[in-house]
């Protein structure tokens, strides 16, 4: 249970986005069945932490009402805001994270979260927190690895890549993944 550099691994299962039901589906029955073995696990869905975010700051009822009244960029300006990865949301992920005595962390919800938070931006934030245990995050797109180029995530498979500086994820893709 070991990824690169022998730091606990975090896993990114990609999946087509028409297959986002049936996902849902199998990460719930999944979970089930990982509990029924045993073996203790948390599942965070990104969206629903954010909202919790926007509800800790006295902002979510606001927003839904004002929700007319806003421009585009104001509204997305807000949300980026509040669920800033490195200020509001990881630190979110990390707390619930170590409260419960997890072997596993299921993390989904990444398609919900754009475009106002980036998959590529929770996985830069993560990796120094280093986990204890296993993370695998649900990414409905493509996640490709190249020693050359480095590793990018494109949301629904269709939105190009944005320009990282330093595009290399210490993630491993379940989809290449062999014990």
């Amino acid at each position: 249970m070991k990824g690169y550099a022998t730091e606990t691994p975090i896993y990114i299962q990609p999946y087509k986005c028409d297959q986002e039901d049936e996902m849902r589906r199998m990460v719930a029955s999944l979970s089930t069945r990982l509990q029924s073995s045993g073996i203790s696990l948390k599942t965070i869905d990104l969206f629903d932490m954010v909202l919790h975010e926007l509800a800790q700051h006295n902002i979510l009822e606001d927003l839904i009402s004002g929700e007319t009244t806003y421009k585009k960029n104001e509204l997305l300006e807000t949300l980026q805001n509040y669920s800033d990865p490195k200020r509001h949301l990881v630190p979110r992920l990390v707390k619930e994270m170590s409260e419960n005595v997890a072997q596993l962390t299921l993390i989904t919800g990444s398609g919900r979260i754009f475009p106002f938070l980036r998959t590529h931006s929770i996985l830069e934030s993560l990796q120094p927190a280093m986990f204890r245990h296993p993370v695998v995050i649900f990414f409905p797109g493509e996640y490709t690895q190249d020693s050359k180029f480095g590793s990018h995530l494109r949301l629904f498979g269709s939105i190009p890549m944005p320009s990282i500086a330093n595009p290399y994820y210490r993630a491993l893709n379940l989809m290449d993944y062999k014990p």
